[in-house]
């Protein structure tokens, strides 16, 4: 096995310089970060590509680029009806979302629940927003903690000296290493199995090309519907709703430029997908007779890809470094975005509103403070990490459900012109709740093998001795835990909570949305005058790509009225 060489360390660093360069350059680009809007807002003068290129990075993290080709190897590219999913993504987030949020000129989608519903709602999404995202251990790594230091300085570094217009120009940059490491993995992996046909066929014969199954079981890890349904609840949450994205494409020049970088976003997300999928099916080509992960040489199945790149170039200095390079640049415009995002809720709904003698320049030294405070946030977050392992991500499962009853808030502002303060409020509660206990639930009882699938791996081949100094345990934290509390799995374990991790989201929005109409019929709802800027309207559709000048002008005076 291949070890990192001098070349691979220069092309690790040349990255994160490149980046870092960026920064500067936004920094004083233009008169350099005048106002808080130029930092966080990028000016509202941003164009489609760069941003449908920035948005696709953020979307392609080093999760992606590890943990989806391992996924593939395991359970098969049955994940790559995710691309029927992502298209419903971006045509829900385009058409129902962005032009609310977009006509109304706000900086923090949580804004919207301010002026929709009331101050508290506005609070409650910003604090739970927080939460979840700077809970996320954003920076993680192959045990190099040099590496991991170095990635959160220079993403801290530039977030803070370019804001917005440096995280979107380089995540421009990152997605471009991305798509290298992943197509030097993709050319490689063939040339060694001598033909894209051999890999096919050993894929064929393994049952990884199971990319149909029909059975309607919410149970069911990964089915059609869990995957199209609960794919499109779950990652609506994400390019719709989210602060670290919907604040990109609604920074850019007009609707038609913000509506355009979702669509050919759509087109970087189904090449990532492509990669991930060639990779994985590359990856059990060449390990289908002796699986590097039964045989103990590598303790996580996310471990799999840097295992087959220092195997596959061993002999190619400065590859692995290339491969490393584009994980860690999804792991930089993964945790810029993140760090962006939180700097714009805190500034826009925890300090703008209390704090108004506040000047645009100070608001913009404010801007830049909190980067600094949320990168270092990450950093130890990622220290967090590494001393927690798996119960730190079981942990992190549970505050993904967040974005679940967050989106069935979002959805009953905008398409119900009866829903009130009360009803948000006590559908986000409700929402909230239920997708809590169902995720706890899942973490204590995980699923058994009959409902997640997973595809046999084979030993045969191996030349090595099993036996390893390494330790692989897949048995989840919190089910040690509780286990002298339940040695027995209850009625709901193989029911409610072996519902498949996808709907999860689709449950919190469901419900949020239900309870939220209810109560708001129950308390004088239909009496209520709503605005109809707060809705989605007719018009929305009849102008969807409409160039005219008419879409940057209604965000100026509706900005303009929102700081009355």
């Amino acid at each position: 096995m291949g070890r990192f060489s001098v070349w691979d360390y220069v092309v690790f660093a040349a990255m994160l310089l490149v980046s870092a360069a960026i920064g500067i350059y936004y920094a004083f680009a233009g008169g350099g970060q005048k106002t808080s809007k130029d930092f966080l807002m990028g000016g509202r003068s941003m164009s489609a590509l760069p941003v449908a290129l920035s948005l696709t990075a953020s979307f392609m993290s080093a999760v992606t680029v590890l943990g989806t080709p391992a996924e593939i190897y395991r359970y098969g590219a049955i994940f790559c009806i995710f691309a029927i999913t992502y298209a419903l993504v971006v045509l829900c987030s385009a058409e129902i979302f962005l032009p609310v949020f977009y006509r109304l000129g706000i900086t923090s989608t949580y804004e919207y629940l301010e002026l929709r519903f009331n101050k508290y709602l506005r609070l409650c999404g910003t604090v739970l927003f927080i939460i979840q995202t700077a809970s996320k251990p954003q920076i993680t790594g192959f045990d190099l903690w040099g590496a991991v230091v170095a990635t959160g300085v220079v993403c801290t570094f530039y977030c803070t000296l370019g804001g917005l217009k440096a995280v979107v120009w380089t995540d421009v940059f990152q997605v471009g290493i991305m798509v290298a490491g992943f197509s030097s993995v993709i050319i490689r992996a063939v040339v060694v199995q001598e033909g894209i046909g051999r890999i096919v066929n050993d894929s064929y014969h393994g049952g990884r090309l199971n990319f149909w199954d029909f059975n309607p079981n919410p149970l069911q890890r990964h089915t059609f519907w869990t995957i199209v349904i609960g794919g499109t609840f779950t990652w609506t949450g994400i390019y719709g709703v989210n602060q670290s994205q919907v604040q990109r494409y609604i920074a850019c020049k007009s609707r038609f430029h913000a509506k355009m970088s979702l669509y050919i976003n759509l087109v970087g997300l189904w090449a990532i997908l492509v990669c991930a999928t060639l990779c994985g099916l590359s990856l059990y080509s060449i390990y289908k007779d002796c699986d590097p992960w039964s045989a103990k040489q590598v303790s996580a199945l996310d471990q799999l890809m840097p295992y087959l790149v220092l195997d596959i170039f061993k002999d190619f200095p400065g590859m692995p470094g290339l491969f490393v390079a584009s994980a860690y640049s999804g792991t930089l415009s993964t945790v810029s975005s993140s760090i962006n995002a939180l700097a714009a809720v805190t500034v826009e709904d925890l300090i703008r509103p209390y704090f108004r003698s506040l000047s645009e320049k100070k608001l913009s030294w404010i801007s830049m403070g909190m980067s600094l405070f949320y990168g270092g946030v990450c950093i130890a977050m990622a220290a967090l990490a590494s001393l927690l392992g798996a119960l730190l991500q079981a942990a992190l499962s549970i505050f993904g459900m967040v974005g679940g009853p967050l989106l069935g808030l979002f959805a009953l502002g905008i398409l119900c012109s009866f829903a009130n303060g009360i009803g948000a409020f006590v559908g986000l509660v409700t929402g909230f709740v239920v997708s809590l206990w169902v995720g706890i639930g899942s973490q204590i009882y995980p699923p058994l093998p009959e409902r997640t699938l997973p595809l046999p791996l084979s030993t045969a081949g191996c030349n090595i001795s099993i036996s390893s100094n390494l330790t692989t345990s897949t048995a989840n934290p919190l089910t040690t835990i509780f286990s002298t509390q339940a040695p027995e799995r209850p009625v709901l374990a193989d029911r409610w909570y072996s519902l498949s991790y996808l709907y999860f989201s689709t449950l919190g929005t469901l419900i949020t949305i239900v309870v939220g109409m209810i109560i708001s019929l129950l308390t004088g709802g239909l009496k209520q005058n709503t605005d109809r800027k707060f809705l989605l309207t007719k018009e929305d559709f009849l102008s969807n790509f409409s160039r005219s000048k008419s879409d940057t002008v209604s965000v100026v005076i509706y900005a303009s009225s929102n700081l009355k």
